[in-house]
């Protein structure tokens, strides 16, 4: 009795193991934090350049260089594009997307192919358009992209007629037409060729769109150039040996620059990369002002560079179909949102920083007033005028 009695005292007093909280072990290595990467603004200050490069880069060549062979011109982007993509499939992970992209020969010519011939018409019409328009007349009609993208929807029976969205589009065309009756140096030709240019792009993101409504087909914009660039290389090359080649000298190459053309064709290639890096890290909003932006900067520099003459008219069917293309990609009721949180940012911008926005708003202000005064400069200091010109003759010797 006794020991029964001491054994279940023992038993009582044994202490049972207390459920514990996982420890973290000190020896274990940290891992390493993610490395920092650009701010949104980097990327997009970066497409902003490069795309206004690449016209602006076009325009002197084909127009005012003298180098009046546009399919060459494009072939040569495409025929360095081809070979760029090739090299960085294999030495980065840049175009690891296409290990996803289940392409056949099938596919290929049935899909590629005849998407690669409206990319290299759009291709060749965009860069003849540079031999009788200005940069900031082009900008202006290329703002109906999204009208002829629309309208091609409805064309292949990708999306049923909406009246509604046909009325909000409209905006657009009439602020296009109305810069249009502004222009003062009107090439019809030129204009025919723009045209057909945006409606050959337009069939070409359409048919794109009905590819990559596919899962297995989902392509960003650099593996998309890895898979289009050698048939339309091929393509353009066809046309231009026909065409142009019998026609094109060394001596139009060295008054060029083979250098020149080089950099020319690099600028156009980041241009792509740089896309790729400016879908990964920004919205649809910050995408669709910074195409308006970026417009606004070529008509501008248009101006300044080869002082292209832009009418007060044609301001105000610029600035009309501006304000129908942010309405039509966003929509009223985006617009309201956004507006919104602008609204209440600023205001507690203004609260945490009252002086840093007071000084934005001074800073606002004379910068309209500078630009206002000088908008009048010619007319009131035209010795002045002359003599920055001088000063940036090398720049703009292109259009004497």
């Amino acid at each position: 009795m006794s020991n029964e009695g001491e054994k279940a005292r023992v038993s009582g007093e044994v202490s049972r193991p207390e459920p514990t909280l996982p420890t973290v072990n000190p020896a274990a290595e940290k891992s390493e934090p993610p490395k920092p990467t650009f701010h949104p603004a980097v990327y997009v200050s970066v497409w902003i350049a490069l795309s206004s490069s690449v016209i602006l880069f076009n325009k002197h060549i084909l127009d005012y260089a003298q180098f009046r062979f546009p399919i060459i011109l494009t072939t040569w982007h495409l025929a360095f594009a081809t070979f760029m993509t090739q090299v960085l499939a294999r030495t980065t992970t840049l175009l690891d997307g296409r290990k996803t992209v289940k392409m056949t020969g099938r596919v290929y010519l049935r899909a590629i192919v005849p998407i690669g011939l409206f990319f290299s018409l759009s291709l060749i019409c965009g860069n003849v358009t540079y031999l009788y328009l200005s940069v900031a007349f082009i900008q202006m009609l290329k703002a109906t992209t999204p009208v002829a993208v629309l309208l091609a929807t409805w064309a292949m029976g990708m999306a049923p007629v909406n009246l509604k969205v046909l009325f909000n589009v409209a905006i657009i065309v009439v602020g296009v037409v109305i810069a249009s009756f502004g222009e003062i140096k009107f090439v019809f030709i030129g204009f025919l060729f723009q045209i057909g240019g945006i409606v050959f792009e337009a069939t070409r993101l359409v048919m794109v769109q009905r590819l990559l409504s596919s899962a297995e087909f989902k392509m960003d914009p650099l593996v998309s150039l890895y898979y289009f660039a050698p048939v339309c290389a091929v393509m353009n090359g066809v046309t231009a040996l026909f065409v142009e080649v019998p026609n094109l000298t060394m001596g139009h190459i060295y008054n060029v620059g083979v250098w020149t053309l080089l950099a020319n064709a690099v600028v156009a290639f980041l241009l792509n990369v740089s896309v790729v890096f400016l879908i990964g890290k920004t919205s649809s909003l910050v995408m669709t002002l910074c195409g308006v932006l970026k417009d606004i900067l070529l008509v501008a520099a248009s101006m300044m560079i080869w002082q292209t003459p832009v009418t007060p008219l044609q301001f105000f069917g610029y600035s009309i179909a501006l304000i129908g293309l942010v309405y039509y990609k966003l929509g009223g009721d985006k617009l309201r949102e956004y507006a919104g949180q602008a609204n209440r940012s600023w205001a507690e911008y203004g609260a945490n920083h009252p002086a840093q926005r007071k000084s934005i708003i001074i800073g606002a202000v004379v910068l309209i007033f500078f630009l206002l005064i000088g908008s009048m400069a010619p007319s009131y200091a035209p010795e002045s005028v002359d003599k920055v010109k001088g000063m940036l003759g090398g720049a703009t010797a292109g259009n004497a």
